[in-house]
């Protein structure tokens, strides 16, 4: 299993299969959020995840194509665009340096 420390997080890509939709709405959200913390999101297609990124969220259905794409990035899932407790998750551990293991 693959871990970051919040503190190391720089770059998250939320990573979708296609469209610009609810993906859209969740970068715009969670960079508000992660801001405070010199933290960016980005969006990208689960096939064309940057290398930079240090973490990478996805809906569940896409977990295994985006753990596929590169085993040391920490990919973790989500079932709804709003609301998860994962967007939670991840400003904590960023706020607080907390690890995040996915």
């Amino acid at each position: 299993m693959t871990s970051i420390e919040g503190s190391d997080v720089r770059k998250v890509v939320i990573a979708c299969d296609a469209g610009m939709g609810s993906s859209a709405l969740v970068v715009a959200q969670l960079a508000d959020r992660l801001r405070p913390f010199s933290v960016s999101v980005a969006q990208a297609a689960v096939d064309e995840i940057p290398a930079d990124a240090d973490l990478v969220l996805c809906q569940e259905s896409l977990l295994d194509r985006a753990r596929r794409k590169d085993s040391g990035t920490v990919v973790l899932g989500f079932q709804s665009f709003f609301g998860d407790p994962v967007f939670d998750r991840v400003e904590q551990a960023v706020r607080d340096g907390g690890s995040l293991d996915g």
